[in-house]
């Protein structure tokens, strides 16, 4: 039972507890094997090193003399953001930033993995925030009370079931992930090379094969001619998004009371720019809901993009879907005899169309932003009804792929979060939440 369990501080289990060297380390504008890992790069438990920052080897061996980064060590950040936590997977030469404290395992005693699962549990991370006293600009944890933090501690066996359940959950959000990201470049490949590099036009200008089946490389001419756009295949048009696309919906200009039930109230931090991440969002109530529809209410295939602030994000919302726009958000409706949703949304989130959006946009003092009254004017592409039917019928079974894996992350990752304090406190014990796992096919 829980009650079996003991709360230990983890300076008691853990055989390392270092701060970062807190002064900011010279880097240099060209790669090295030697990376820096910054507090953005922690979050959820995992380091994604976006927008890396390099030095010298000099630089890296200096900044390590405290201690280096092993696998299975487990980081936490101390300010800016604070209390995120990450677990180091693979060790190639990085080392920390400022601002990071790195935790290591008496492993005779504490698992890694358990320690990572321990430090997201809520009841650690209200602990980080108490700790967490109140700066000048952040909050921060000082760094004598990083040793301080107490966790609850089963059996070392306990400990090691509990990290393999949390771990498969997470390793299967994981895959639905990079499935995702594969099933997302599939689409963006073959748009591009269909309706930006012409490789079709291009090889049957030159006699050679497309490649393609034959129904679908006849719906490709042989030829070039010349357009606003520049070169495009003999025989396209270029049209405008109200001429060939369609209908432009502005969404609303406030933003409702949050609820606790109902539909979701789409934001732009729910726009990935190709896509819609739904792991974080706002709700809004039914009571609420027609006044927040009023100027439209989005439905399957609708194309929703930001147009300020951030600029240019696009996504298609999927079916089943019942979802309000945010702040700042618009909405592209096909027309019904041509819809080739997929199709027009890939154009708007290629280059060409994207620098058409930077060569237009209005840039302001504060934020920039696409004039709706002017964007149903922009250009796009037209290629033949039957050639974009053919593209939008690929590309839509591939989305609808990853929207299904999207919709089972959710579900997945409401779990884990359900799952990891009551396994952590030893309130659901292993075989009832391996049961769980079976019903739900993990």
């Amino acid at each position: 039972m829980s009650s079996e369990w003991s709360k230990v501080k983890v300076e008691d289990v853990c055989e390392l507890i270092v701060d970062c060297v807190n002064k900011t380390a010279p880097v240099v504008d060209y790669r090295t094997p030697y990376r820096m890992i910054r507090t953005t790069h922690i979050k959820n438990g995992k380091i994604s090193l976006t927008d890396e920052k390099f030095v010298t080897r000099e630089t890296y061996e200096k900044w390590i003399r405290r201690a280096k980064l092993e696998i299975g060590d487990v980081l936490l950040t101390r300010e800016a953001p604070l209390g995120s936590v990450a677990m180091i997977r693979e060790q190639d030469t990085l080392f920390l930033g400022q601002r990071i404290v790195q935790y290591r395992a008496n492993i005779e005693v504490l698992d890694s993995e358990f320690l990572l699962y321990s430090f997201l549990s809520p009841d650690v991370q209200a602990q980080f925030h108490s700790f967490g006293g109140t700066g000048s600009t952040v909050d921060h944890i000082r760094v004598p009370d990083c040793v301080r933090f107490e966790i609850t501690l089963p059996p070392l066996k306990e400990q090691k079931a509990i990290a393999h359940i949390l771990g498969t959950l997470d390793d299967k959000i994981e895959l639905n992930r990079k499935t995702n990201e594969t099933l997302e470049a599939m689409a963006k490949a073959l748009f591009k090379s269909w309706f930006v590099d012409f490789d079709p036009v291009r090889a049957k200008e030159e006699g050679r094969p497309t490649g393609l089946p034959a129904e679908i490389s006849d719906l490709f001419p042989d030829s070039f001619e010349d357009s606003e756009l520049g070169e495009i295949p003999s025989g396209w048009k270029v049209g405008t998004i109200a001429s060939s696309v369609g209908e432009v919906f502005d969404g609303p200009h406030a933003t409702p009371k949050e609820a606790e039930e109902g539909n979701v109230f789409l934001g732009i931090k729910n726009m990935t720019g190709s896509s819609l991440n739904l792991s974080d969002v706002k709700l809004i109530g039914h009571d609420d809901w027609s006044q927040w529809t009023r100027r439209v209410e989005p439905r399957a295939d609708d194309i929703v993009f930001t147009y300020e602030a951030a600029l240019g994000l696009f996504a298609v919302i999927p079916h089943g879907l019942k979802c309000c726009l945010g702040r700042r958000m618009a909405l592209i409706r096909t027309k019904a005899t041509n819809c080739s949703s997929h199709f027009w949304f890939h154009q708007f989130i290629a280059k060409r169309f994207q620098k058409v959006i930077e060569e237009r946009s209005i840039h302001g003092a504060t934020v920039n932003r696409i004039p709706l009254t002017e964007f149903p004017g922009y250009p796009i592409l037209e290629p033949p009804e039957t050639l974009r039917l053919a593209f939008d019928h690929a590309a839509s079974s591939l989305w609808a792929r990853t929207h299904a894996a999207s919709n089972q992350t959710a579900s997945l990752t409401t779990l884990r979060d359900t799952l990891l304090p009551k396994l952590i406190s030893g309130e659901i014990r292993i075989p009832d939440a391996e049961k769980i796992l079976e019903e739900v096919g993990i």
